[in-house]
């Protein structure tokens, strides 16, 4: 191709793979003009209009429009930038395609009425404020009337759905049943019942007072211990096991302690009835969540894609059990 040849429509047009009236159509639209004419008014394209549709074809498929193809071809905006709007405009575009498909998706699994359609279609494409504004009427309701352990009132509010820019559709799903639950005002009832009988009755006074939740606190760094030493598949009747052991009970031996009381001794009955009480937690933890708080925390995992906690009970137990038999 000669960089001083002229060439028709026609064979330009079967060189950029476009059709004639197409090469028309971007010429009378001012995109890429003929350089020259014939008699009869047969356009001529040299090689730099041939590369410019080239271009202008290439664009169109990544559905840019032509406004912004002239500017770029003028010198007005650089490829670079056109790329960036465009990109952008293709990544609104792919995060409303999730919202629609988060919402079929349930549609299929529910019986769905038109206004629950339109409430999830509204729900999922709700603002990063939107969405905490939604979460704290949530708390504040759920709060309100009862004068709760302000930490524990800070436990609860940090534990907030936070939908990232490119959620899969299994988060938008999440979201939807969340943005529900927390908008239902017999959920919200059903959840300040819970927490206010969990914290004002039996041992919940004790339970969630400020000493307590101290003790709480610091024995994070114990129970990480115990996490680290299964996820590295520590034998439980191993040193390292043994001295895992040692610090969960000398943690726990001194939740209960006071100025006055020492607590419950470290006997080896209390490690095995510890064993015992660590096996009935595992249990518990296979049990499918009932009340309305715990399914509130299932689902902000499930928004903010983390791995369910699962603390190594049946660990723990082995290595309580291993660490009341002599070291032989």
């Amino acid at each position: 191709m000669g960089m001083s040849e002229l060439y028709g429509i026609g064979d330009v047009a079967r060189r950029v793979g476009l059709s004639v009236s197409a090469v028309r159509y971007y010429a009378d639209a001012g995109v890429v003009a003929p350089v020259a004419s014939r008699a009869g008014g047969h356009r001529l394209y040299d090689v730099s209009g041939i590369a410019r549709l080239e271009l202008v074809r290439t664009l169109r498929e990544l559905g840019a429009g032509l406004e912004d193809i002239r500017r770029v071809l003028g010198g007005e905006a650089t490829l670079r930038e056109l790329a960036a709007a465009h990109l952008a405009l293709l990544e609104r575009q792919e995060a409303r395609l999730r919202s629609r498909r988060a919402v079929l998706s349930v549609i299929l699994r529910q019986d769905s009425t038109a206004e629950q359609v339109t409430l999830m279609h509204k729900l999922v494409g709700m603002a990063d404020d939107e969405r905490d504004r939604l979460i704290d009427d949530f708390w504040s309701e759920v709060t309100a009337g009862w004068e709760p352990p302000e930490r524990m009132v800070e436990w609860w509010r940090a534990a907030r759905p936070e939908l990232p820019e490119q959620p899969v559709a299994a988060q938008l799903e999440a979201w939807i049943e969340l943005a529900e639950l927390v908008g239902d005002t017999e959920v919200r009832q059903a959840v300040r019942r819970e927490l206010v009988e969990a914290c004002t009755t039996g041992v919940g006074p004790l339970m969630s007072s400020a000493p307590m939740l101290d003790r709480l606190e610091a024995g994070a760094s114990v129970g990480q211990a115990v996490v680290d030493a299964a996820r590295d598949q520590t034998s439980p009747d191993s040193a390292r096991g043994r001295e895992v052991a040692d610090q969960w009970m000398d943690w726990l031996t001194g939740v209960f302690a006071t100025p006055d009381d020492p607590g419950i001794p470290d006997t080896p009955e209390f490690r095995i009835q510890t064993a015992d009480h660590m096996l009935a937690g595992a249990e518990w933890e296979r049990t499918p969540p009932e009340g309305p708080f715990d399914r509130y925390m299932e689902l902000v995992t499930a928004v903010n894609n983390l791995p369910p906690d699962q603390f190594p009970y049946e660990w723990l137990a082995d290595a309580l059990r291993a660490s009341v038999r002599p070291v032989g």
